[in-house]
Parts: structure tokens; sequence; C-alpha cells
């Protein structure tokens, strides 16, 4: 009994001094435990930092993306400033050209109405009776007489000219070019003749038939030297070479028009061109 008080005794004892394995093993538990949640807390500090950071830089992060849309629209209305530049530039050559052949028209209408007004004023006041219409006229050696050449009507002629016009203005430029070409060999002598062989280069243009347009602009220098004319005609010319892929030939004909006719529009649109070229 004593001894079973002993070992009793004895047992107790040693599970007191002795620590057991798994106590060891919660501790070490617990100090990783630790060290885990100090390592949580670093990084909880450092999100908090980052935070913090992306807070401040928000308003900046924003201009930057509103400074990258507005050079992406910027960029856009440049391209559609310099699209309409183009069309106005285009628009305000055709409007001058035409209000140039306005201004012709009412010009060669004011003297045909002259000349009609002088030639009435000068004839004699009884007029000898014609003869009939079926008549012939002999000459003194009895042959027939050869009859004069019949006068054009002015108003014809106009019309003739606004037609054709009227199709350049429609953008039919296969009609308006035969229709010029129908003007020219009907009115060779006509005041509009050089008009409408420009409109005859400027429709071959059009159509992106370079080498006609500019054999027939080249044609209008050469038979109409004192156009008023002839500064749209050596722009379309140095147009046509530079479609053409002369831009040596093109420069020329840009310098001589802005050194021949400075302050025409069509020199200021020549010295833009120019400047684009160097």
């Amino acid at each position: 009994m004593a001894l079973r008080a002993l070992f009793s005794f004895a047992f107790v004892l040693a599970l007191m001094l002795v620590r057991p394995a798994w106590a060891a093993n919660t501790d070490e538990l617990a100090r990783q435990l630790q060290a885990l949640q100090q390592i949580v807390g670093s990084f909880d500090a450092r999100l908090a930092k980052l935070e913090s950071v992306t807070q401040q830089n928000q308003p900046l992060l924003s201009m930057l993306q509103e400074v990258e849309t507005l050079k992406s629209e910027v960029a856009k209305l440049r391209g559609q400033a310099e699209v309409q530049v183009h069309q106005m530039d285009t628009l305000g050559k055709r409007q001058n050209d035409l209000y140039v052949d306005l201004d012709q028209r009412v010009t060669d209408l004011a003297k045909s109405l002259k000349s009609a007004s002088a030639a009435g004023a000068g004839s004699p006041e009884v007029a000898p009776s014609p003869p009939a219409p079926s008549a012939v006229v002999a000459s003194p050696s009895g042959s027939a007489a050869t009859p004069s050449a019949p006068q054009l009507d002015p108003m014809m002629e106009s019309r003739s000219y606004e037609a054709s016009l009227d199709h350049f203005r429609g953008a039919n430029y296969a009609g308006a070019i035969a229709g010029f070409k129908g003007f020219l060999k009907a009115y060779p002598d006509s005041t509009l003749a050089s008009n409408a062989q420009y409109w005859i280069g400027y429709s071959y243009f059009a159509l992106k038939d370079y080498k006609s347009a500019l054999a027939h602009q080249q044609k209008l220098l050469a038979v109409y030297p004192t156009s008023a004319k002839v500064p749209d005609a050596m722009l379309n010319i140095a147009s046509s070479m530079i479609a053409l892929d002369d831009l040596t030939g093109a420069r020329k004909v840009l310098e001589e028009l802005i050194a021949k006719h400075p302050g025409t529009n069509a020199a200021n649109l020549a010295t833009r061109r120019l400047s684009a070229l160097k």
C-alpha cells in the first residue's frame, strides 16, 4: 500500500516536472500566429498607404485620362477642319469662277446692246425696200451674189454657254466637256471662248484625267494669253502636275503664277500649295 502510494506520488511529480509535447507545439503555433499577424498588419499598413496615395493621385489620373480624350477629339476635329478647308477652297474657287463668268456675260451683253444702238443711230432715215425673200440678187456679170454670213444670236450664244456650265455645276463633267467643245466650235471668236476652254480642262481634272486637263489648260495659255482665266488655268496646271507626280514642274508653275498674277485668288492658293510642297 505504501509502495503504491509512493509510486503515485512519483508519477504526479513527474507530470509536474516534465512539460508535455503538445504544450510546446501550442507555444510554437502561437508564436507563428503572432508572426503572421505582424506580417498581415504590415501588409494592411502598406495597403492603406497605397490606397491613400491612389486617392491623392486620383485627380491627376482623371486629368490624364481627360487629356488623352481631348487629344483624340482635337485630332478628329483637326481632320474635319482640314476637310472643310479643302471644301471651302474648292467652293470658293468655283464661286469665284462663276462670278467672273457672270461679269463677263453682263459685259458682253452691254457691248452687244451698245453696238446695236450705234448701228441703229447710223442708219439712214429712209431705207431702200429689201428684195423679196425668194429673189436672187444678180451681180453685174450676171451670176448670183454670194450671200453674207449669218449673224450669230448673242442670246443663243449665252444660252449655249450657260447650258454647258449647268452640266458642270451638276457634276456632269462629261456633258460639260461635250457642251463646251460644241460651244467653241459654234462660237470660236466668243469672248467666253477662253472660259469654255478653262472649264473643259477643269472638267477633265474632275474626272481625274490629269493629262487631258493639263493639255487643255496649256492650250488656254497659248491661245488666250490675256484671258482673266489664265491664273486659274495655271493653278489647275500645277494641280494636274502634282497629280502626275511632276512636283518640280508644279513648283515652277506655282512660282510663275505668284510672280505674274499677285493678289489674285489663284495666286493666294498657289502660295499655300507651294508652301506645302517645300
